[in-house]
């Protein structure tokens, strides 16, 4: 893994900014050309930022035809007029293809109010993003995708000499024959000022108040996918190897520390892809079995628990069940009424995405519905853990603005569909890194996070306390 590093002059600010009119692009009115598809379609270019203030090459990022070396435009209104001072053109890979900038206020003409002038050059910053599908916690996916170094994402504050009122489109032009390499634009804004408009993570004030996460040394494990018993007291973790991998679990000692290491002998039904996804109070839900997608069968199994044994108690079986990666995470409310699974379907918005099922009669599930535009990007959505209440989820996602690579989220549920959620809110810099942070698993009992982050290209388990208040919300 490889780290992000900013130069000072362009660091991000998660503070909102109150004193400037902010609108980003909600319609596409014409364009040059579209590749078309999911990810980095045409549409991605609309609403705010969620490629920065990462940067990097992101699905949910428009790439035209001509992105590498030839001419290009878009024509973009916004919800209602405004004055415009400043265009701001969000350009997550090699920026400073911005060529000429036009304004239509209400007649559908364009005026052009900014050009670029000979020698002018964006203020950008170098990145490499480790953002390396092959692996995001040692489990192989299918679709692998190395990320080539990034170089110089940046936006194009376009500050027009004069204000234009009653603004309600934009025109922007391209030449992307001006730099080498991949371009690909994330989202295009207007404000009433000269401040240059920031790209914002969406995470919330209590977060970044946290106290500083720990890491959990865990002696020969190199961990993956924490998992805990329902009163705190005993931590599943997959120990990864070249040759096996292998669920081992550790119960908490009187001072705090994890000890009596065991190898989980009834769990590790395979070679490798072993792991716990779900502990309840009379059941675990544990993956890594291999299925057949002929009888539904999703390569997870249900054990039940009785006085610290495991024994299987079957396969959990969806209806019509079909995945195109190797692997899936999955989460479970209490009575296992509803199945959540981070799969990737021809239905999901772009990569992987989160989906529920509902549990029928005999015990199996019925189709898996896709959890809605808000909670799944274009990009990856998965490693998921659903709180007690039902409402509250955990998951982890490279597809909305964040600090680096794969980040941890929450969500809440709105109504009874398992449909519609609230706008994910980012965990913050104290659990977010500029690399991979996922896998995550509360302990609400003890009001502390578990998770595994990537520190030097090694994953680490680490723990946070995190009030529970902060999570669940009592309405």
């Amino acid at each position: 893994m490889k780290t992000i590093i900013f130069l000072s002059s362009f660091l991000f600010s998660i503070c909102s900014l109150q004193a400037q009119q902010v609108q980003w692009a909600n319609k596409l009115i014409k364009y040059s050309s579209d590749l078309g598809g999911k990810q980095n379609g045409i549409k991605r270019v609309l609403g705010k930022p969620d490629a920065f203030p990462q940067g990097g090459s992101s699905p949910n990022a428009w790439s035209p035809k001509n992105a590498l070396d030839g001419y290009e435009w878009i024509e973009v209104s916004f919800e209602k007029p405004q004055t415009v001072k400043q265009v701001a053109v969000c350009e997550n890979l090699n920026a400073g293809c911005v060529v000429k900038i036009g304004v239509d206020k209400g007649n559908g003409k364009y005026e052009t109010v900014w050009t670029r002038k000979r020698d002018y050059k964006t203020p950008t910053f170098k990145a490499t993003i480790p953002a390396d599908r092959q692996y995001y916690f040692k489990r192989k996916r299918r679709k692998v995708q190395e990320a080539a170094d990034v170089i110089n994402p940046g936006i194009e504050h376009a500050i027009l000499d004069n204000a234009s009122s009653g603004v309600v489109a934009v025109r922007v032009e391209f030449n992307f024959a001006l730099l080498p390499g991949k371009k690909e634009i994330d989202a295009i804004g207007i404000s009433d000022s000269e401040t240059p408009i920031q790209a914002t993570i969406n995470t919330n004030e209590t977060f970044e108040k946290l106290p500083e996460s720990k890491t959990i040394i865990l002696t020969n494990v190199v961990p993956t996918n924490p998992a805990l018993s329902p009163d705190g007291k005993t931590l599943f973790i997959t120990n990864i190897s070249d040759e096996k991998n292998e669920i081992i679990s550790f119960t908490k000692e009187f001072n705090g520390n994890w000890g009596n290491k065991k190898v989980e002998t009834m769990l590790n039904t395979g070679e490798f892809y072993n792991h716990v996804e779900y502990v309840g109070n009379d059941f675990l839900v544990k993956g890594g079995n291999n299925y057949d997608r002929s009888n539904g069968e999703t390569g997870y199994e249900k054990f039940s628990i009785n006085n610290g044994n495991y024994q299987l108690a079957g396969q959990i079986k969806v209806a019509a069940y079909n995945n195109y990666d190797e692997t899936a995470e999955v989460t479970s409310t209490a009575d296992r009424k509803v199945l959540i699974m981070g799969i990737e379907t021809d239905f999901t918005q772009g990569g992987s995405d989160l989906y529920f099922a509902l549990q029928k009669e005999d015990g199996t599930y019925g189709f898996l519905q896709n959890m809605g535009k808000i909670i799944n990007s274009a990009a990856d959505e998965g490693m998921c853990q659903l709180l007690s209440d039902t409402k509250t989820l955990l998951f982890c996602s490279n597809g909305f603005s964040s600090y680096g690579s794969y980040d941890i989220f929450i969500s809440h549920r709105l109504d009874d569909t398992w449909k519609n959620w609230s706008e994910p809110i980012n965990l913050g810099s104290k659990v977010n890194t500029f690399d991979f942070d996922g896998l995550p698993y509360y302990d609400e009992k003890n009001e502390v996070l578990f998770y595994i982050s990537s520190v030097e290209g090694n994953n680490v388990l680490k723990t946070i306390a995190l009030p529970k208040s902060t999570l669940i919300k009592n309405n």
